[in-house]
């Protein structure tokens, strides 16, 4: 019985010893996001984010690595093996790139690591079961604008995106949910984004006379085409996906982005909330701030552009 009681006790100290040592292990993180390329202008406030970000929780260590992807597909599923394989990380967070991100969640399933996309993406629970999406997806956002065309008794609809996975999905939700409101899609330009130009495209979608445009891009690159509209005089609405909601958009877009529609979950601002009231008017200025126009009492916005 003693002998019994001795090995129970040995046991269990070694049990705590291993329990101890594993709680003493910091959670790590891995990051994949965009801090150079035509995806940094939503990367970087992500990666300083992560940069303060606490570095315990609920008593816990926790440990991030931060690998930039270059906005590149091949850099960022290089990082990401990396951050699985050397780093033996617990979580994959990223990228804000979709094109990245869909080659992430493949690693993801893949290697049954937790991973939480940046990106606004439809997350299939079947067949990527790792993968949680952060932002509001493109099919709930693009509601949205579709239900706003729709009152405002919008038919002809030109599309311009980018000519990568975000594109695509955003001009399949567009064609969906466009359809099933009466509406017509009379164009699908492209454009890389890393382009300095969309005139060629913007002359295209001008041809048909459309009543409004979309926009499947983000960040900077998604002011392009107000621009090249701009020039040509274009006076129908614009809109843009919430991947463009950002100040880099308002800067390079300028003046050519006013009155700019955008879906947007509460609140996208970057300065004090008090000082821009949601206006049901779209009335009025105020610099850089993106002045709100709420609909049904919706939890999303539509966010109109005043510079």
């Amino acid at each position: 019985m003693r002998i019994t009681k001795i090995l129970c006790s040995v046991g269990a100290l070694a049990l705590t010893g291993v329990m101890a040592a594993a709680v003493a292990q910091p959670v790590t993180v891995g990051v994949v996001a965009s801090a150079t390329g035509s995806g940094a202008v939503l990367g970087i406030p992500y990666k300083n984010v992560f940069e303060i970000l606490p570095r315990t929780m609920g008593g816990q260590d926790v440990k991030y690595v931060f690998l930039d992807d270059t906005s590149d597909v091949t850099t960022g599923v290089k990082n990401a093996r990396k951050l699985l394989d050397e780093d033996k990380v617990d979580v994959l967070v990223g990228s804000n790139s979709v094109p990245v991100t869909m080659a992430i969640m493949q690693l993801a399933t893949e290697t049954g690591v937790p991973h939480l996309s940046l990106s606004p993406i439809e997350v299939d629970a079947a067949k990527a079961p790792w993968t949680f999406g952060v932002p509001q997806p493109i099919g709930l956002m693009m509601g949205e604008v579709v239900d706003d065309m729709k009152k405002r008794g919008i038919t002809q609809v030109a599309y311009i995106g980018f000519a990568d996975s975000w594109g695509d999905a955003v001009y399949r939700t567009l064609m969906d949910q466009g359809a099933k409101a009466g509406m017509t899609i009379t164009t699908n330009e492209r454009y890389q984004r890393n382009d300095t130009s969309v005139t060629t495209q913007v002359l295209k979608m001008m041809q048909g006379n459309p009543q409004a445009v979309v926009v499947g891009a983000s960040g900077a690159a998604g002011a392009l085409p107000h621009m090249a509209l701009n020039e040509r005089g274009y006076k129908g609405l614009v809109y843009n996906t919430h991947g463009s909601v950002s100040p880099d958009f308002i800067r390079i877009g300028g003046a050519a982005a006013e009155g700019a529609q955008c879906p947007g979950g509460p609140l996208p601002v970057c300065r004090p909330v008090a000082r821009y009231q949601p206006d049901q008017t779209g009335g009025g200025k105020s610099p850089g701030a993106l002045r709100r126009s709420l609909w049904r009492q919706s939890p999303l916005a539509l966010c109109r552009l005043c510079l």
